[in-house]
């Protein structure tokens, strides 16, 4: 029933227009400040740090993140310094906007998620929480937004290719 209504209602909707506008301008503001800042953004530290914090007593950060990250993330850190702070405008920009929210929410749990495995709870854990609400919601976290344009028009537009291609291998 609750699911129904934040995939239907109109007041739900808007409500979820202030949660997806808010972690829009979180991320927007995240991402400007990686890609504007007075020094280029270098996660490497960062990736370093966290994959420390996976011994001890009582590690921050769990042990297959840390393989992750050792293995993978720190070898390859200058592809997470291109795609943090783009990631996190992109994310923003479409959230603002309201296109592809359901798309730019998923994504946005995944950063927030690759951090707060990486041991960083910050502002990760209420942004997880507002995304869940507008990704269970789906297209009506965006009916404020573009989304309420582009959506109809893309499920048009693929039906017809969908079913021309349908028609042409019958024939």
């Amino acid at each position: 029933m609750f699911v129904n209504f934040l995939r239907k209602n109109v007041y739900a909707a808007g409500v979820l227009a202030l949660f997806r506008i808010y972690l829009g301008w979180e991320f927007l503001k995240a991402g400007w400040e990686k890609l504007a800042g007075p020094e280029p953004f270098d996660a490497r530290g960062f990736l370093v740090g966290a994959a420390k914090k996976a011994v001890g007593e009582h590690p921050a950060v769990p042990g297959w993140w840390a393989d992750f990250l050792n293995g993978f993330a720190i070898p390859n850190a200058g592809f997470f310094n291109f795609l943090i702070p783009w990631g996190e405008l992109l994310v923003g920009i479409a959230m603002i906007a309201g296109i592809f929210t359901t798309f730019a929410a998923l994504m946005g749990i995944i950063m927030n998620f690759a951090f707060l495995f990486s041991g960083s709870t910050s502002t990760n854990t209420q942004m997880v929480l507002l995304a869940i609400f507008v990704l269970v919601a789906g297209a009506n976290a965006g009916k404020f937004g573009l989304d309420y344009y582009v959506l109809p028009y893309l499920k048009k537009y693929t039906g017809k290719t969908f079913a021309r291609e349908l028609e042409t291998k019958a024939h």
